[in-house]
């Protein structure tokens, strides 16, 4: 596919970023964006709480506010019934007005497996766009949620995780990435991004491709839900980790020691993950207080350096 010539498609597929961004005004420009899931967890209402949230958040990582959402649906009628999907269907509404936005309709088919998601309509400035590709030298990195959510959904399944344990982080997994951007843009961010399906280090290694740097994670900084790293050496896993890492392959270096467990949360694939921000140093503890102040789990996972061969450097 050869990239659009058209000069007010400011963001499109030729970078690893979140959604597209096209230009109406000088002052104005949409965002457009879609994704859907299969159910992380059996309880319908949070299936679609879930499922918006992790829509909603490619709008708020690329800077803008979300605006309307349509519904997309698979659906399996006849096997699970109306009343099921009337709740998924009220989680994500319920989710999509927390955001101030409007479900604006949808689509709908049969389908043997559900799936739900929302394609997303959102606005910016032109000149406040964020997008994965502008970290800069002497930046740190601050991340908004704990990792680790893909092998404890699959931990839940496979009976290895009580669903009253995955029940106690369910909230923090479906919270919206609103109030983290709407912090973030009072300071100076160079790049955001939101970490899901490649894990912490996918998404990173996509920022640093993008900006032409070096990205240093430090790995004792990084934060983990509960159980996440115990799942792991039960022998839980995802049908992503391998996926994600031969994406990092080459790239991808340990300055430090690491079991092989502790080793596979960095490939961990996240469902309605936290943004990954980079910004000055002197910056990073002010945003990070901010941001704890606000009830968000903001954490400073790393910095960037120069280097001639983006990559990701473990620490």
């Amino acid at each position: 596919m050869k990239p659009s010539q058209d000069p007010n498609l400011l963001v499109g597929f030729e970078t690893c970023d979140d959604a597209a961004v096209y230009r109406l005004s000088d002052d104005l420009a949409f965002i457009s964006t879609v994704d859907f899931i299969t159910p992380p967890v059996d309880d319908p209402y949070w299936f679609g709480q879930i499922a918006a949230a992790n829509s909603l958040s490619d709008v708020y990582a690329m800077g803008g506010k979300p605006l309307t959402a349509l519904n997309l649906i698979m659906f399996p009628m006849k096997k699970l019934g109306a009343a099921l999907l009337r709740e998924i269907l009220r989680g994500g509404s319920d989710k999509v007005l927390e955001a101030g936005a409007s479900i604006a309709g949808g689509h709908s088919v049969d389908d043997n497996e559900p799936k739900y998601g929302l394609a997303v309509t959102g606005v910016v400035h032109p000149e406040r766009i964020l997008t994965n590709c502008g970290a800069k030298d002497g930046d740190a990195l601050i991340l908004t949620k704990p990792l680790g959510t893909g092998v404890l959904f699959n931990a839940c399944r496979s009976k290895k995780l009580p669903f009253r344990e995955l029940e106690l982080i369910l909230p923090q997994i479906a919270s919206l990435n609103k109030k983290a951007l709407e912090i973030a843009l009072n300071f100076d961010i160079h790049a955001c991004t939101d970490i899901t399906g490649f894990g912490i280090v996918g998404h990173a290694l996509e920022m640093a491709k993008g900006s032409g740097v070096q990205i240093d994670l430090l790995y004792d900084k990084l934060p983990f839900y509960p159980n996440a790293l115990q799942m792991y050496r039960r022998g839980e896993t995802t049908g992503s980790n391998k996926a994600n890492r031969k994406l990092a392959e080459g790239f991808f270096q340990k300055g430090r020691e690491l079991s092989g467990e502790q080793e596979e949360l960095l490939f961990d694939p996240q469902t309605s993950g936290g943004l990954l921000l980079s910004l000055p140093s002197a910056e990073s503890d002010r945003l990070t207080m901010e941001l704890t102040k606000a009830g968000v789990a903001a954490v400073q996972i790393g910095g960037v350096v120069p280097s001639q061969e983006p990559h990701i450097e473990i620490f």
